[in-house]
């Protein structure tokens, strides 16, 4: 497969062609569905009106800029860390469902944020804080019960769903001990939803996956390595150990940051990464797994606007209802494979 080379500031990558156009057709999917996500509300907004409000122009109205950029702009980045942490996730464990939402991680961090909402003021901070904890705890947990094994990917994953129903069963005895009112804002918000999301919420966890992104994009060369056995990876100077505990980090803060503002949102983490694999017929499909989250969090959340309009379902309701169509069907595969 031809390759292209792209150099910025005298900084070179060798880039598969297909993935180049895969990426930029996925980019102008998800800008299309961004301009239809501001349009779209309680009153549609023609495309002028949408273009006058993101360049301040006259006509431009303030419930695009204040109440849909914000909501696009959280679908578009959380989407975007959804698929890189199911990325990661699923290049550590070898596994099509190794994903931070089968193998307990999106449960962790839900738990340290009802840990930090319960028993804490349950601040932005101490929400993010304690989803962060909270999933890499449940990741510990995890990685220690499968090291005997020699961290073999199916070992993960099974350990992995069974630290999700723990993490279940211990999400709702918390959320049933609490008291009403945070007990019904905490069960809405385990649905995962961009509802009501503004600026002020977004300022920490945007700064918080663009460091992750920086973060990551400097350990690909070492991921994609690792892709192609570990045996390769060590003779090419890759240190396996630091590298695996960098990325679980990483995925880890990608995944719970989402938590920590929208709740946990499943089935972005499972099927983004799959799908821009095989859209870009490459192993390791960063870029493409970014976007094609981006695509899938967008889409799913202008049908959960629509279903009821005007009232609007929480994301991870329609995000759910499709991931388990999806799961089946992964399944079927896997053992038609095997």
């Amino acid at each position: 497969m031809s390759t292209v080379v792209l150099r910025v500031r005298g900084l070179s990558a060798a880039v598969e062609r297909r993935t180049v156009v895969v990426s930029v057709c996925l980019a102008v999917l998800a800008l299309a569905l961004a301009f239809l996500g501001l349009s779209q509300g309680a009153n549609w907004s023609t495309p002028g009106e949408v273009f006058a409000s993101l360049t301040g122009g006259e006509g431009g109205s303030v419930v695009v800029r204040e109440w849909r950029l914000p909501r696009v702009t959280a679908a578009l980045v959380f989407g975007a860390s959804l698929g890189l942490a199911g990325a990661v996730f699923q290049n550590l464990t070898r596994n099509a469902l190794g994903s931070p939402d089968v193998i307990g991680l999106d449960a962790g961090a839900y738990t340290g944020a009802l840990v930090a909402l319960t028993i804490l003021s349950g601040t932005s901070a101490q929400l993010a804080a304690g989803a962060v904890v909270g999933g890499l705890l449940a990741a510990s947990a995890i990685y220690l019960l499968a090291l005997d094994s020699g961290l073999s990917g199916l070992r993960l994953v099974v350990i992995g769903i069974a630290v999700n129903a723990i993490l279940t069963a211990v999400n709702s005895w918390i959320v049933l001990r609490a008291d009403l009112d945070i007990a019904i804002a905490a069960t809405g918000w385990s649905a995962g939803s961009l509802n009501g999301v503004d600026w002020d919420e977004l300022h920490l966890p945007l700064l918080a996956i663009g460091v992750l992104v920086v973060v990551l994009a400097l350990l690909s060369r070492g991921m994609h390595q690792s892709g192609l056995g570990d045996e390769l990876a060590v003779t090419s100077g890759i240190r396996l150990g630091r590298l695996r505990l960098l990325l679980i980090v990483v995925g880890v803060g990608c995944t719970a940051t989402v938590t920590a503002v929208a709740g946990p949102i499943v089935f972005i983490a499972l099927a983004a990464p799959q799908i821009g694999r095989r859209l870009a017929r490459s192993g390791v499909a960063l870029l493409p797994a970014a976007l094609t989250g981006a695509v899938l969090l967008l889409a799913a959340d202008l049908v959960a606007q629509l279903l009821l309009a005007p009232a609007a379902l929480p994301v991870g309701v329609v995000t759910t209802a499709i991931g388990g169509c999806y799961l089946i069907w992964l399944l079927v595969l896997e053992v038609k494979r095997r």
